[in-house]
């Protein structure tokens, strides 16, 4: 009871320090309710739709500008301009005023009717990845359903059936089944990774944040009197109210993003309730850590921002990590957004059992047991250090 009381009262002088300094209300509520609705509602309509794109038409006849009309008929695609020569089309690349253009050269529809394979190009910039490739997806199917169209005029007019037309046409048929993510929507791919990192994050910085500053501000040594120089104690007491805070931003982001928005997730509430929680405990758990190892205010928020940061390209979302080089791979593995993004793949997107993700939730333990290693350094840091400005 007495160590419980002691808990008490450390957590009840932690909530009137929250509710002093603004910080804490802008990084533990503010900014991840904006992060959450900034990305959620960025990609609202599932892919990236009317992005522009150029045209330089030197053949300027029906068949080329059917060819346009397709195009610009894409979800994804929007014709913006018209340019005479493709230098022209170029420098509006370079300047981002759009992201590719098809050039048609003089003589391409009389090509096609005399079956003599005229050659149609496109530009894309890859500056942009998702740009890139939706738009030379868009590009190459233009250019495919021209061809394909005169193709279908001249074999009518040589009397072949629709049927054997379609065969020659298109000899396979591709039966395309997504899985987990039939709409291709880039909400559900990339929101589910992106804000759960910025909440990370978030907490990194505040953990290594609310310890430096009881240096700074020269209240360590009264924490420590209320624990009775038991840094367990004094470490559960400060942290009770941060941790309540931000799981329940946690579940909140993971109810707007499963409940409201409908985001799949097939593996159920436990999967879900149980990822929420060793996500928020191993965050704090790794930036109380870091300031265990460098107890600096500056050092260990420097650390911990480098840390959440290389988070995002060690995750594997973007680029698949079996793909990175052996010691990037060994690498990603020291990162906890990492085993947050292959539980959430394998158990609450794929639906399979906690216990595929066994090696990550193991992981999340490890990053959880962490601060075992340093609480010597912490107590030794709360009761002798000089903070140094």
């Amino acid at each position: 009871m007495r160590r419980l009381r002691q808990i008490l009262n450390i957590a009840s002088r932690e909530c009137g320090i929250l509710r002093r300094h603004h910080v804490y209300l802008f990084c533990m509520v503010l900014f991840p309710v904006a992060v959450t609705f900034f990305f959620t509602s960025l990609m609202n309509e599932g892919q990236p739709i009317g992005m522009p794109v150029g045209i330089v038409d030197m053949d300027n006849t029906p068949t080329s500008r059917a060819m346009i009309r397709r195009l610009d008929a894409f979800q994804t695609t929007s014709i913006v301009a018209h340019y005479p020569n493709i230098n022209e089309a170029r420098q509006a690349i370079q300047r981002n005023h759009i992201y590719a253009f098809l050039y048609i050269p003089k003589g391409t529809t009389d090509g096609l009717l005399s079956a003599k394979q005229p050659k149609i190009s496109f530009y894309y910039s890859f500056a942009s990845l998702s740009a890139g490739a939706l738009l030379y997806r868009d590009l190459k199917t233009v250019a495919t359903l021209g061809s394909a169209a005169v193709g279908q005029a001249t074999m009518r007019a040589k009397g072949y059936t629709d049927k054997q037309i379609k065969t020659f046409l298109q000899p396979i048929v591709i039966d395309l089944h997504p899985i987990g993510n039939p709409w291709i929507d880039y909400n559900v791919y990339l929101s589910t990774m992106l804000i759960p990192g910025c909440l990370m994050l978030f907490i990194f910085l505040i953990t290594a944040y609310s310890l430096g500053t009881e240096l700074k501000f020269k209240r360590s040594r009264k924490l420590m009197a209320l624990a009775d120089g038991n840094i367990h104690v004094a470490l559960i007491g400060k942290f009770l109210p941060q941790t309540l805070v931000f799981l329940t931003i946690m579940y909140g982001f993971m109810f707007y993003v499963f409940g409201i928005l409908h985001f799949p997730h097939p593996g159920g509430l436990f999967s879900i309730l149980t990822l929420g929680f060793f996500s928020v405990i191993a965050s704090q758990s790794f930036g109380i850590f870091i300031f265990g190892l460098v107890p600096s205010l500056r050092l260990s928020m420097s650390i911990c921002s480098l840390w959440g940061v290389l988070s995002f390209s060690t995750v594997g979302s973007a680029f698949p990590l079996m793909a990175m080089d052996s010691p990037i791979s060994a690498l990603a593995q020291l990162f906890p957004l990492r085993h947050y993004y292959m539980i959430y793949q394998i158990c609450v997107f794929n639906g399979y059992p906690l216990v595929n993700a066994w090696f990550n939730i193991m992981a999340l333990l490890i990053f959880i047991a962490l601060p075992a290693f340093v609480l010597r350094n912490i107590r030794r840091a709360m009761l002798e250090y000089v903070y140094i400005p």
